[in-house]
């Protein structure tokens, strides 16, 4: 008698957690920063895969914090990988997976946060602190493992030193923006224009080469030198291009912001 009243009591509270999950799942969207113009994977596969697993987070209790360091828990766990063991696919397989799920943790640490109704600066910081020690850290692996297992022109190595400054570049200048934007806000209408609907899209699709998990990807093709080099080496060249076109753009945003006031 005992065994079909455990299986409904059982069956009861899964019920009760897939509906407090699909709960979180629907409050997500009225939680989350637009995601106008960001690169297509970030847009559109690695924030859904973060609103799952912050969904899951949210259920189980986990502080955005503790998701922040088990993203950096699989990133730095593939990246030491990258670095330490000759290239295979296994290993390919390994980091691209390591590497994509700490950056889908990475997105639901900040969704987390917005359910649970709103981060904290400590919580920002660590997040900020993190992906600006992957970035270097990253490229660094490739220059070492590359130099170490790889039989390349000596001139290539400036190909991962010079990703890991111009990704670093990049990332601390899309962080001084948000940070100069909001405290010196602009005369000028939204500058989010042109970044909805269709052409939001285009946009997205067209900057997708400098995307974080598109790089992450790219780590599958580990275990065959020439294609991954080849890949890497393009990925370098959109972000440095991206990085011509976009750093002028922005600096000439910056001067546009109202200054501060007077005795502030």
């Amino acid at each position: 008698m005992r065994g079909p009243a455990l299986r409904s009591v059982s069956r009861s509270d899964q019920d009760r957690t897939d509906s407090a999950f699909r709960e979180a799942l629907r409050r997500l969207p009225g939680a989350q920063k637009s995601a106008r113009g960001a690169p297509a994977y970030s847009r559109f596969v690695n924030r859904r895969a973060g609103g799952y697993l912050a969904a899951a987070a949210y259920l189980t209790g986990a502080t955005p914090n503790r998701v922040t360091i088990t993203s950096a828990v699989f990133t730095f766990g593939g990246i030491v990988a990258l670095a330490a063991a000759p290239p295979s696919l296994p290993l390919g397989v390994l980091v691209g997976l390591a590497l994509l799920l700490g950056y889908a943790l990475d997105s639901a640490d900040g969704q987390l946060a917005r359910l649970r109704g709103g981060g904290n600066p400590a919580g920002e910081w660590l997040d900020h602190v993190v992906d600006s020690a992957k970035i270097p850290a990253l490229h660094l692996a490739v220059l070492l493992s590359t130099f170490r297992f790889a039989e390349v022109p000596d001139p290539w190595l400036l190909v991962p030193l010079g990703f890991a400054i111009t990704e670093s570049v990049l990332f601390f200048a899309m962080i001084l923006n948000d940070q100069l934007r909001r405290a010196h806000p602009s005369d000028s209408s939204s500058p989010e224009t042109g970044n909805s609907g269709t052409t939001g899209v285009k946009r997205s699709l067209l900057v997708a080469p400098t995307d974080y998990g598109v790089l992450c990807l790219c780590f599958f093709l580990l275990g065959e030198t020439i294609p991954f080099l080849t890949v890497y080496t393009v990925l370098f060249a959109a972000h440095l291009g991206f990085a011509c076109l976009a750093l002028p753009k922005w600096f000439s945003e910056m001067g546009a912001l109202r200054p501060p006031e007077p005795g502030r």
